[in-house]
């Protein structure tokens, strides 16, 4: 294909990430598919899968130093962790493990990847509606929302500080999801929206907003506020 794109998406075995390694192949595009688990991955064409946990430094190093590609176009930041507790039960170390895959993994990966990318790379980090200000709040998210506004704000830091030579970076706040992550902490819950809808919409926007929008974390929810 004319003009195939070079894709990582995180987070790649499961939910809105695996559907979107679908979209893109489908597209034409090559995708890197890091996951902990590639075993749904293997022998798809077009789809490179790779074994790695964000939250091990060395394990994105060592990728980045072997992976045999001289530049990356898009990042979907799609992996995370979501521990429905309540507050007064919610400790120190389940906050350290949410934000180690929400915000500190995503901070790592993007560093060690910089080498590779250029202006017209585009980054989207896959925030939700309870990290936004003034959003509905649900109880029991204290660690998961917190982390997605710290991801915002992230996300905002990265387009000022690579405003001029790239990359892009917005990240999109979803509402709720059907998927995998989605039913086991909410038990019986039913989303509005599949996992195969967000994923077209969010290959679609990763490979054009760049072009207009850069440090915007952009809500997308049936629900208002």
């Amino acid at each position: 294909m004319q003009n195939a794109k070079h894709v990582i998406v995180t987070g790649a075995s499961r939910g809105i990430g695996r559907a979107l390694v679908d979209v893109y192949v489908d597209m034409g595009h090559q995708v890197w598919a890091l996951s902990r688990n590639i075993e749904s991955l293997q022998n798809l064409k077009g789809v490179h899968a790779v074994e790695l946990d964000i939250t091990v430094e060395k394990q994105i190093s060592d990728w980045v130093s072997s992976c045999g590609v001289d530049h990356f176009d898009v990042l979907i930041n799609n992996a995370g962790m979501l521990i429905n507790k309540p507050f007064s039960e919610t400790t120190i170390e389940d906050y350290e493990a949410v934000y180690r895959v929400n915000v500190f993994g995503v901070a790592q990966l993007i560093r060690h990847l910089l080498p590779l990318f250029s202006k017209q790379t585009h980054i989207v980090n896959i925030s939700s509606m309870g990290g936004v200000n003034g959003s509905a709040k649900f109880p029991g998210l204290a660690a998961y929302s917190s982390s997605k506004g710290a991801l915002g704000i992230l996300t905002e830091l990265l387009a000022e500080e690579f405003k001029d030579e790239g990359p892009r970076t917005n990240a999109l706040a979803l509402g709720a999801v059907q998927t995998e992550m989605l039913a086991e902490a909410f038990p019986g819950y039913e989303a509005p929206v599949s996992a195969a809808q967000m994923a077209n919409y969010i290959a679609d926007f990763s490979l054009t907003a760049h072009q207009l929008y850069n440090g915007k974390v952009l809500p997308l929810s049936q629900s208002t506020p």
